[in-house]
C-alpha cells in the first residue's frame, strides 16, 4: 500500500472543523473516510492541482481506514482504473489526496449536511429538499 502516512491542507482542516461542529462527529478520520467515498461516488475526476499538505491533522493509513481500510483501497484502485490512470504508487497516492480534498470540500458545501442526518442523507444519494 502506497499510503502510510495521511496529512491534510489548512484549508481541509478548516472545513473538517466546521463538519465536525455541524454534525456531531468527532473524529478527523470518520469524517474523512465519509469525504473519500463522497469524492469517489462524483463520475468526474477530482482536477489536478497543488495541494500544500501544512495542516497539523495527520493520520496513518490504519486509523484513516480502519475496518474498512482494504475496501477503501480497493476502491480506490477501481476508480483510478476506471479513469484510466496508471495504479503505480505515486498515482494511487496522489489521486487519494485529491480525492479526499474534494470530497471534504463537497461535504462542507453541500446544503444538506448541516448535522449526522444530513450527512447521512448524502451518503445515501438523497437528493437535496426543494
Amino acid at each position: 500500500m502506497a499510503i502510510e502516512h495521511i496529512r491534510l491542507s489548512q484549508q481541509a482542516r478548516d472545513q473538517l472543523i466546521t463538519l465536525k461542529r455541524r454534525t456531531g462527529i468527532a473524529h478527523w478520520n470518520v469524517l474523512c473516510r465519509w469525504a473519500l467515498c463522497r469524492s469517489l461516488a462524483e463520475p468526474a475526476k477530482p482536477p489536478a492541482i497543488k495541494l500544500t499538505l501544512d495542516s497539523n491533522v495527520e493520520m496513518n493509513w490504519r486509523t484513516f481506514g480502519g475496518d474498512l481500510g482494504d475496501v477503501l483501497w480497493a476502491a480506490l484502485r477501481l476508480r483510478c482504473h476506471n479513469d484510466g490512470l496508471p495504479l503505480d504508487e505515486e498515482t494511487l497516492a496522489q489521486q487519494f489526496r485529491l480525492h479526499l480534498h474534494r470530497g471534504i470540500g463537497y461535504l462542507v458545501g453541500d446544503p444538506r449536511v448541516t448535522d449526522v442526518a444530513g450527512l447521512a442523507s448524502v451518503g445515501l444519494g438523497e437528493s437535496p429538499a426543494a
